[in-house]
């Protein structure tokens, strides 16, 4: 027990701590504050739930990095008992309590496993981060970085290593010095080892050893609180919020009040949401975003992880004045991202699939999107061209609308519209690529054939269709995507169909994801989910005669966004096809390169294009047959694949063309 003079010197530390770590964390709560305002409290409960369950399992963690992820796990479920360790550790210091015997063996045994366990984890952890010093955390050298970045993460990093190990280890010293007095416990084998370090010494050297340590136990969390708040172990408390506020599709974009809003996208920290915000403090810096990134991994300016961490650094560097209410010094494209690495971005969804915490990196770029085209008037030129087209005659290729069904005329019969059949039980949604481009038309043509073939009453909007906007909204011009939008959820709703089928994955997640937010709800499926239910039913007759070997590439709006993997594999396979999956596959999946309007405009410079990474995997599985479920994903492969020799190239074929290709007819 701590002497009366100890008691009164750690209560006045520990009044100290507390009010500079309470004032720290209120300064970050108020900075959260600033960003604008969004509704995440829906479903609370269920939110804190899911929540609750994520961070007790790990399961976020454990996505990649499997041994780092266990060292860290570790650490996590020793710092989580520690809560209550350290409780009873102060109450054992300041009165005449032992926590000792078979009634406390549960509980000394765990905080006496943990404590070892922690030790590891962190020890393990420091030996990567300062001797073997991976590629992944470092940011190559055309990526825009915060000026307090580099010294700040490794100063950053070395204070919370060197925490840990002083907390953790102290304790583990304090226990073993008073079993060096008391006898070994049973129940505390890892402190009963580290007994022995006190074996032969002066009774008296023990117990101010003791005290020694159980003060760098206790003594080194009243140095750190105040700290807390700027370090990126805060984590610890924003990582829970973030992980039971973060919405359910955070690819599905939130639209905008053009009467009430008087600017739009964020050009300032505190133009961002508040969950920007909150991501910024949430990250905990372990780049793993930036590793499946299909513009950093090909060499572009842009890393998702950088863009958070930029931020994280300049919210703690304004924090005092900010969360008072000043406006923030300088723009995001000053320390955040530059205008290269904002538009190299693709909207893959990658980032947020695979970050551990929650966060919304790509929301952040979306952002900064709409205020370059809607405030500024500034983005690339090429996409002028396909803003004027979905504008004008309502589809980016700048076709005529006349021209909207040229892809029916050389099939055996009529495509049926809905003029011709105004209650049709199928709306087969064509989509402007598989309407316009001669490549998709023939995906087109497919379906078409595939929903004659099954007896399928279909139709199609025809004249009436036009681009659903989707890349004008992910290109930032979220103005016109709200024309679009509302023209097409008119002619929907006007229809009533009762169900909408599209070969378009950017299509699928349109409709069934964002026009709801303008009174459109519809049941959406995509084309290879309503293929595959139809032969389950038996209403198509297939000769499976591919004796091949075929891969697919999941498209990244058809399976990270919304969650489809099963039913293009299960097509593929009812035609004798055998599967062989690339490395990244279903939710790991890479990009084609097509996505975040990056299909109407240049790419960045880097080393390599996006679709080139991707096709050189897919035709290293040896497969016959690079399966597609997405026009974009078709033409950027057919591209590449057009600039090899035709025997040395695989096929490119959308599920539609394969399962038409093996109708029984």
């Amino acid at each position: 027990m701590l002497t009366t003079i100890e008691k009164i010197l750690f209560l006045i530390l520990a009044f100290g701590a507390l009010y500079f770590a309470g004032t720290g964390f209120y300064s970050v709560y108020k900075t959260i504050r600033r960003g604008r305002a969004e509704d995440r409290f829906d479903n609370l409960s269920e939110r804190l739930l899911d929540a609750v369950w994520t961070v007790l399992s790990q399961k976020t963690v454990f996505k990649r990095r499997p041994l780092i992820s266990l060292l860290h796990a570790l650490v996590f479920y020793g710092f989580l008992y520690y809560f209550l360790v350290n409780v009873v550790d102060l109450l054992e210091g300041f009165f005449p309590f032992h926590p000792r015997g078979a009634v406390w063996g549960p509980f000394n045994l765990l905080a006496d496993l943990l404590t070892g366990g922690v030790l590891i984890g962190i020890v393990g952890l420091a030996l990567r981060r300062f001797l073997v010093r991976p590629g992944d955390f470092a940011f190559a050298s055309n990526v825009p970085v915060h000026e307090e970045v580099k010294v700040g993460i490794l100063r950053d990093s070395t204070i919370v290593a060197v925490f840990i190990f002083i907390h953790v280890g102290s304790r583990l010293l304090s226990k073993a010095a008073q079993l060096a007095q008391e006898g070994i416990d049973p129940y505390q084998p890892v402190g009963s080892a580290f007994a022995a370090i006190f074996g032969g010494a002066n009774p008296n050297a023990v117990i101010a050893l003791e005290h020694l340590f159980w003060w760098g136990a206790l003594g080194s969390i009243l140095l750190f609180l105040p700290y807390f708040p700027r370090s990126k172990h805060i984590h610890l408390f924003m990582a829970p919020i973030n992980l039971a506020l973060k919405r359910e599709k955070a690819g599905a974009l939130l639209p905008m009040d053009f009467e009430k809003e008087e600017s739009f996208g964020a050009a300032k920290l505190e133009e961002l949401s508040w969950p920007r915000l909150l991501d910024a403090y949430s990250c905990i810096m372990c780049n793993r975003c930036q590793e499946v990134c299909p513009a950093y991994v090909t060499g572009k300016a842009l890393s998702p992880a950088a863009i958070l961490i930029n931020e994280r650094y300049e919210l703690n560097r304004i924090r005092r004045e900010f969360s008072a209410g000043k406006e923030s010094p300088r723009p995001l494209l000053d320390f955040a991202l530059n205008e290269e690495a904002t538009w190299a971005c693709t909207t893959c969804n990658a980032c947020i699939e695979v970050c551990p915490v929650g966060n919304e990196q790509m929301l952040h770029i979306i952002d900064v999107r709409r205020e370059r085209v809607l405030m500024q008037a500034e983005f690339p030129n090429a996409l002028k061209k396909a803003f004027t087209g979905m504008e004008q005659v309502g589809n980016p290729w700048q076709m005529a609308p006349e021209s909207r069904l040229e892809w029916a005329q050389k099939l055996p019969f009529q495509v049926p519209t809905v003029e011709q059949n105004a209650r049709p039980n199928v709306l087969y949604w064509v989509g402007c690529a598989a309407a316009f481009d001669p490549r998709a038309q023939k995906i087109a043509r497919s379906m078409a054939e595939i929903l004659n073939a099954a007896g399928v009453s279909w139709a199609v909007l025809g004249l009436q269709e036009k681009c659903t906007g989707d890349a004008a909204r992910r290109a930032g011009n979220e103005y016109l995507f709200s024309q679009l939008a509302t023209e097409n959820v008119e002619t929907l709703n006007a229809l009533k169909p009762e169900l909408i089928v599209t070969t378009c994955p950017h299509c699928l997640h349109t409709l069934r994801n964002e026009y709801s937010q303008l009174g459109g709800n519809y049941v959406v499926k995509h084309h290879s989910e309503f293929i595959n239910e139809l032969i389950k039913a038996g209403k198509l007759s297939l000769r499976p005669n591919s004796d091949g070997v075929s891969t697919y590439h999941d498209p990244c709006y058809l399976g990270r966004h919304n969650g489809v993997f099963d039913g293009p594999r299960q097509v593929i396979e009812s035609v004798g096809a055998k599967l062989s999956e690339p490395a990244r596959n279903r939710s790991n999946s890479f990009c084609c390169g097509a996505g975040g309007a990056q299909f109407w405009k240049e790419e960045e410079p880097g080393r390599e294009r996006v679709t080139a990474n991707r096709y050189r995997e897919l035709k290293g599985t040896g497969a016959r047959t690079v399966a597609t479920g997405c026009p974009f994903c078709m033409r950027m492969f057919t591209e590449e694949a057009a600039q090899e020799e035709p025997e040395a190239a695989p096929e490119i074929l959308d599920i539609a063309e394969i399962v038409a290709n093996n109708l029984r007819r």
